[in-house]
């Protein structure tokens, strides 16, 4: 892959440096110089499961359905899908988007459970529930105190709320109002294996055992998305200069642990006395990394199929490159 403007093999040679040899992986830069994009073992349209980033993007649509009138940010999940009096049914969607609505991380199921432990040990997949076995999951879970608490459910039934409100699946309302318009290809959420395209990257354990695709219907919002470096490099730009559907989503509105705030799902932090907004993402197979500068107008995105953590190596080409001073 080489620079899609101001050509720099220096990232490539920093992504060499920072992951472990045999490890698919890609970087990009976006910066008022340009945008860069490096990558090892994967070409520019080859897509990684995003993990976690999938929540930022439920979050732009969440500002994006705010602002389109659909909802309204003290609308509870009950006034969208068939909760019935279940105690979620009570939660606002605003709650759900800041992770203050007293929900689980997951739902304390043995199955659930279960599928974890066969995760680990033999590399498989969690999370394959459809929309409905997600409900029915969510009318047994009860709530907790509305404190900051990080939610992959919350985020499952926020995704799937704000699809409903648009009269739309999930998926339908990824592919209109984020992937189209950004022209984000490949940029699309599985429900099974089969709907995997031709270019999907397979993940790996730390020891470079290959793992099983995270696929879903019910996973989509929260962990399911996969995407290209290219796309995910669009996607920055667009962040970074404001055009991004619901990038008011970015904006930090409540505090999120120590030192911490949250916006619809993006968190900023403070490095080196300046701002830094950032979500990462973790599957079976996956780590993902996209932080931002806004004050420097750069961004910077990590994908790699590993499990190895890719948060340092973000936060540390961020700091290069939003400085002017790569290595």
């Amino acid at each position: 892959m080489t620079a899609t403007s101001h050509g720099d093999d220096r990232l490539g040679a920093r992504l060499g440096e920072l992951l472990r040899p045999g490890v698919p992986a890609a970087a990009a830069v976006v910066s008022p110089r340009g945008t860069i994009v490096a990558g090892r073992g994967s070409g520019p349209d080859d897509d990684f499961e995003i993990g976690s980033i999938s929540k930022g993007v439920t979050g732009l649509l969440y500002a994006d359905a705010l602002a389109r009138g659909e909802i309204e940010p003290d609308a509870t999940l009950g006034t969208f899908l068939p909760l019935g009096d279940a105690p979620a049914a009570r939660v606002t969607l605003q709650a759900l988007s800041t992770h203050h609505s007293g929900l689980p991380r997951l739902p304390a199921s043995a199955q659930v459970w279960r599928r974890t432990v066969a995760l680990w040990r033999h590399g498989t997949n969690p999370y394959g529930e459809d929309l409905q076995q997600l409900l029915d999951q969510a009318r047994g879970v009860p709530l907790g105190s509305p404190r900051p608490r990080y939610s992959n459910l919350g985020y499952e039934l926020l995704g799937h709320a704000l699809a409903r409100a648009a009269s739309m699946t999930y998926t339908e309302l990824l592919h209109r109002r984020i992937a189209t318009p950004l022209r984000l290809d490949p940029f699309y959420a599985p429900a099974t294996p089969d709907q995997l395209r031709p270019g999907a990257v397979t993940g790996t354990s730390r020891r470079g055992r290959p793992r099983r695709p995270w696929t879903g219907e019910a996973v989509a919002p929260a962990g399911g998305i996969r995407a290209s470096i290219t796309g995910m490099a669009r996607l920055t730009a667009a962040l970074l200069d404001g055009t991004a559907p619901g990038a008011t989503a970015l904006d930090p509105v409540t505090p999120f642990g120590a030192r911490a705030r949250i916006g619809a799902a993006w968190i900023t932090i403070p490095m080196k006395d300046r701002p830094i907004t950032w979500h990462n993402g973790g599957t079976g197979g996956f780590r993902s990394w996209l932080g931002l500068d806004r004050a420097a107008g750069t961004g910077v995105v990590v994908l790699a199929a590993t499990t190895a953590s890719v948060d340092r190596h973000g936060f540390a080409l961020l700091a290069e490159y939003a400085d002017n001073k790569p290595r």
